[in-house]
């Protein structure tokens, strides 16, 4: 059951190791590049700076994901893995999200292309991608799919594989943390007392997982003992506090909508500069 875990972050080559960083410093100089034109398009209004500040952190913890020391520390133990995962998919996201992205963008771009992008967030697929529940299962559920199952030991041993798994922790991540606490519109968001008990659901589902991990029921990664229960505890651990952090944000940044009884329909084009005011 539990084997020696395969290291291939030692012959990492060169564009592993400076691809990473380089898009983490494109993403951070491309929304303080926005953030300069939303201020700059009106002084009064502004952009907040703890926004910025938030959005920054979470490159900042992204950085130290994929960056030395804990990149090759995660390639070659189980620990360092699961610690990697956590900030990927768990603290990174959440503090890219209360950086509201997307209010920045809607500053920020022509009110064609606002509406536009407004109408992609309305659209169906966004409706059905963004639920809540779909949110969890592709942020929580597929934990059990990757531990469970050969998939994580293939992630290790196949660089593409484990870049894309990357990719999805860290987009699957932001997903939960936009529905469930982030101040940005999204197409469905239900009221703060559903959005806990999904919160709750994931809270159940890590600690679940965990112990499993922990105790070696159904788990099949190729790692030490010691390594997997390690792993097991961040994950129990750092999966509590940084849910925690996520039900304290949804409870700072809920606002009751007092507008959705009258005419939501036609308040699309205000909605959109009423957000963007935000």
């Amino acid at each position: 059951m539990h084997r020696h875990m395969h290291d291939h972050g030692a012959g990492s080559s060169p564009w592993e190791t400076l691809l990473p960083p380089a898009a983490v410093i494109l993403l951070a100089a491309a929304y303080l590049l926005l953030a300069h034109r939303a201020r700059h398009r009106n002084p009064v209004r502004g952009w907040g700076r703890w926004r910025t500040a938030s959005f920054l952190t979470g490159c900042t913890l992204l950085a130290g994901a994929l960056l030395p020391p804990l990149a090759p520390f995660a390639h070659g133990d189980f620990r360092g893995h699961m610690a990697q995962h956590m900030l990927i998919g768990m603290y990174a996201p959440l503090a890219l999200m209360l950086g509201t992205p997307v209010t920045l963008l809607l500053r920020t771009l022509p009110a064609a292309r606002a509406r536009a992008l407004m109408g992609v967030l309305h659209s169906r697929p966004a409706r059905v991608l963004a639920h809540p529940v779909s949110a969890l299962v592709l942020s929580t559920g597929i934990l059990a799919l990757l531990y469970f199952t050969p998939l994580y030991n293939a992630t290790m041993n196949q660089p593409v594989l484990h870049w894309l798994m990357h990719a999805h922790f860290l987009l699957s991540g932001c997903l939960f943390a936009w529905i469930i606490a982030g101040p940005d519109p999204a197409p469905t968001r239900p009221g703060a007392p559903t959005r806990l008990v999904v919160l709750g659901i994931a809270v159940a589902a890590h600690a679940t997982i965990s112990q499993l991990i922990y105790g070696g029921f159904l788990i099949n990664v190729h790692a030490p003992i010691d390594q997997v229960q390690g792993g097991a505890e961040i994950m129990y651990y750092g999966g509590d506090i940084a849910e925690l952090l996520l039900a304290a944000a949804l409870v700072t940044t809920w606002r009751p909508d007092r507008h959705r009884r009258h005419g939501a329909h036609r308040r699309v084009p205000s909605g959109v500069v009423r957000t963007a005011a935000g």
